[in-house]
């Protein structure tokens, strides 16, 4: 049994407020809103531009703080509105709970014992996605959602479109620009909360789906789902080019070479072979002349390919400065051997310039492939071997 009084004394200890947005929601709205009241006065309902009755319900409850947009913008349009007026009144968390009556206002207890173990987290109200009563296209959307988000973040969670959820609003509030107002709005600030490092964590919530025949739902199929796909299209190429090679190089730069050696490879759980083809991806990765992308070509390449990403990353960076004329020579030399070209006419005391590249540009494409097939056929299988007889405990 839940004590009504100490979940009260959570919220305001916490500094915690519960943020309703709503949009022509005034069959449950009501209902939602009381639900929430036995728990906290602390709320927050964000009208985005109703035309139903809902002004009218929210007139009639006077504990409640209310936030008006004169014309409907989108549900993350209105969670924006309401994350700043919360920060504004010195809210530290802000939970945010939909007007449509799919979740329990009974389960927000799960919340704030959870912050108040793990403070600064963001916390995810888990579905049960099971149940007979869901949607085919919401389970679908649920399971696509999942696989992005590990994606952009290299984050396993339970539920990412659940609009049950806790958020810091510090970390909001330390976010910059964003580029959503509707329902991508929340894919993207998860995203960007978990890049800045706030823990995402989840607790099971219970979700009610009303019968189809009485289901009101202002989520457009095609169009929201379009924008959703674009949105994490977007995130997926930030995280590939930016966020998570940034993020491994500084964790990286902490790890003396020992350090790294030890954790990514002699106490790595990956098999020997994935490490081998990793070392040899990169070394690959290394050579071939796509100067300034190597880094977010081997990086995708190794997800997709399912291998050990730091390993090849760092493997790739045999092509610094002090190393990149000598493979830049040893691509050129092992072109000529290919095309039976004579090395006589490569002065290399002369520069490699833009003419030279212009001139011996075949030669040099084709040889740096070449070296690279080499380089990684003779590496890998080295790697291997060492491998195994160091990590007889592996695979």
């Amino acid at each position: 049994m839940v004590d009504l009084q100490t979940v009260r004394q959570q919220f305001t200890d916490l500094r915690c407020c519960c943020i309703i947005p709503t949009y022509n929601n005034d069959h449950a709205l009501e209902s939602v809103i009381t639900g929430v009241l036995s728990f906290t006065n602390d709320v927050i309902v964000v009208d985005d531009g109703s035309t139903d009755q809902t002004k009218v319900i929210l007139q009639r409850i006077p504990q409640i703080e209310v936030v008006t947009i004169p014309a409907n913008t989108g549900k993350g349009w209105a969670l924006r509105q309401g994350f700043a007026f919360a920060i504004g009144k010195g809210y530290r968390y802000a939970v945010t709970i939909d007007s449509d009556g799919q979740h329990f206002p009974e389960d927000l207890p799960r919340f704030l014992d959870l912050i108040e173990k793990q403070p600064g987290s963001m916390i995810l109200g888990a579905r049960d996605m099971s149940q007979e009563e869901v949607p085919g296209t919401s389970s679908f959307g649920h399971k696509f959602s999942i696989f992005w988000f590990k994606v952009e973040t290299g984050i396993t969670v339970l539920d990412v479109q659940t609009g049950f959820r806790l958020y810091p609003l510090e970390q909001i509030g330390e976010i910059g620009w964003v580029f959503s107002k509707k329902y991508e709005y929340e894919v993207e600030i998860l995203v960007r909360l978990a890049w800045r490092g706030v823990r995402v964590l989840s607790v099971p919530v219970k979700v009610y789906y009303a019968p189809k025949e009485s289901r009101v739902s202002h989520f457009r199929k095609f169009t929201d789902f379009t924008r959703v796909s674009i949105a994490n299209s977007i995130l997926v190429f930030m995280a590939l080019l930016w966020v998570r090679p940034l993020s491994f190089f500084r964790g990286l730069r902490k790890k003396t070479i020992r350090e790294f050696f030890m954790e990514y490879f002699v106490n790595s759980a990956d098999s020997n072979v994935k490490l081998a083809c990793s070392v040899a991806l990169g070394l690959f990765m290394g050579v071939t002349p796509i100067w300034g992308w190597q880094i977010v070509t081997t990086f995708g390449l190794a997800h997709l390919l399912k291998l050990n990403k730091f390993v090849a990353v760092t493997v790739s960076n045999i092509s610094l400065p002090p190393i990149m004329p000598f493979i830049i020579f040893l691509s050129y030399w092992t072109g000529g051997l290919v095309m039976g070209v004579k090395m006589s006419n490569l002065h290399y005391t002369e520069g490699l310039g833009l003419h030279w590249f212009k001139e011996n540009l075949v030669q040099y494409l084709l040889g740096s492939l070449t070296f690279g097939i080499l380089l990684a056929g003779m590496i890998g299988p080295l790697t291997y071997l060492l491998l195994s007889m160091f990590r007889k405990n592996r695979p």
